[in-house]
């Protein structure tokens, strides 16, 4: 359905992933991996990621595989929970396809923060990735 090559594009021509500084670094067999440089911008009040750029890089993995797998797509729903702080030098969403129909894909995600070369668990999110019809 979405190419890599489509998928960078669109992850490209968004505003708001050239803020979070989003890369597409994997895009193939149902699994999707984004990054985004750990940056001041980034943070919150205690210098760790703000809650809401690993929101993000989640919602990204989440609807690109869902996008893989279904064509045109939105997020219907999703939950996160945070397990640690994210710290160090850059942040990883690793996406991937859990089930779906011809409509709707159930994704999954997990968040990690690169600390000294060590990926560490920071988030883990699911979300509801709906087909848009034309």
């Amino acid at each position: 359905m979405l190419s890599r090559d489509e998928a960078q594009a669109i992850l490209d021509a968004q505003p708001f992933s050239k803020l979070v500084g989003a890369k597409l670094e994997l895009f193939e067999d149902g699994r999707c991996v984004i990054s985004a440089p750990m940056r001041e911008e980034l943070k919150q009040h205690m210098g760790i990621a703000h809650g809401g750029v690993l929101a993000t890089l989640a919602d990204m993995a989440l609807t690109f595989v869902g996008a893989m797998v279904l064509g045109p797509v939105i997020t219907s729903e999703l939950k996160i929970n945070y397990l640690r702080p994210g710290t160090g030098e850059r942040l990883v969403a690793r996406g991937e396809v859990v089930g779906h129909g011809r409509r709707q894909a159930v994704t999954r995600c997990d968040v990690f923060a690169v600390v000294d070369g060590e990926e560490k668990l920071c988030a883990a999110a699911q979300g509801t990735i709906v087909k848009i019809e034309s």
